[in-house]
């Protein structure tokens, strides 16, 4: 986690914000370290903690299914793809992770990852050694909270997720997606409004169930009807309100 960070207002745009360093407040990390009572000025623990800062470039890999779980990843700039793949070679993508966001927490029950990071675009992490936070954790009560409620939160993604790809529609679908998108970038003081989708359109689709032709397709239709903006990877949603309403009636329909 970084010692400090570049001021961030809401508006400022996605392609201006995809690799800067996210602020330590706004970090996934920060949860773990508030309740030890550090201030802003005295991060000698958390130092402790994050043992390692490292950058990695488009395309290379965090961890691998099988490698041992030695660390809790801290996306602090950029974005990075998960995914597991079947003993037949085909590949599932598990979520779309932005600063602020943790990685590798799944792997505490087993011991090693059960999948594949990979980066999105050039990123920045912060790389918390398991060994030290379990340390801490035993010795802080509130630190096994706090790890429990960023479980919480993944969790309810994931069941979100399922309700998204069991229940609704293609147009739907894509609309949530966005507008969650939204909320995330929003919750780490992004813009909400303006964003780089640093996936492709085949990754949108794998990981929403559904064939890549037919993401361009409803992109475009959103794009026609002047619900969103697209240009390449830049996208403007320009009505929350009807992104979110064709949400509800699809879910209804």
């Amino acid at each position: 986690m970084p010692r400090s960070g570049p001021k961030r207002v809401p508006t400022r745009l996605a392609d201006q914000t995809a690799c800067a360093p996210v602020a330590c407040k706004n970090c996934g990390v920060y949860q773990l370290c508030q309740p030890l009572g550090l201030e802003d000025d005295d991060l000698a623990l958390l130092d402790s903690i994050v043992r390692r800062k490292e950058v990695y470039k488009r395309g290379q890999v965090l961890f691998r299914p099988g490698e041992r779980f030695d660390y809790v990843y801290a996306i602090r700039g950029g974005s990075v793809k998960t995914s597991v793949s079947s003993d037949d070679g085909r590949v599932q993508i598990t979520g779309f992770h932005i600063a602020g966001e943790l990685l590798g927490l799944s792997a505490l029950a087993s011991g090693h990852y059960s999948g594949e990071a990979r980066a999105l675009e050039t990123i920045s992490v912060c790389k918390v050694e398991v060994s030290r936070l379990d340390e801490i954790a035993r010795e802080i009560p509130s630190v096994q909270y706090q790890i429990l409620k960023i479980m919480s939160s993944q969790i309810r993604q994931d069941e979100e997720l399922m309700l998204l790809l069991g229940t609704r529609r293609a147009e739907e679908r894509l609309a949530a997606y966005l507008l969650g998108l939204s909320r995330r970038f929003a919750s780490r003081n992004y813009s909400p409004k303006q964003f780089r989708l640093s996936m492709s359109r085949k990754d949108i689709g794998n990981y929403l169930g559904m064939a890549e032709e037919t993401v361009c397709r409803i992109l475009a239709r959103f794009h026609d009807d002047g619900l969103i903006t697209a240009k390449r990877r830049m996208v403007s949603l320009n009505d929350l309100a009807r992104l979110s309403a064709l949400a509800r009636n699809d879910a209804a329909a």
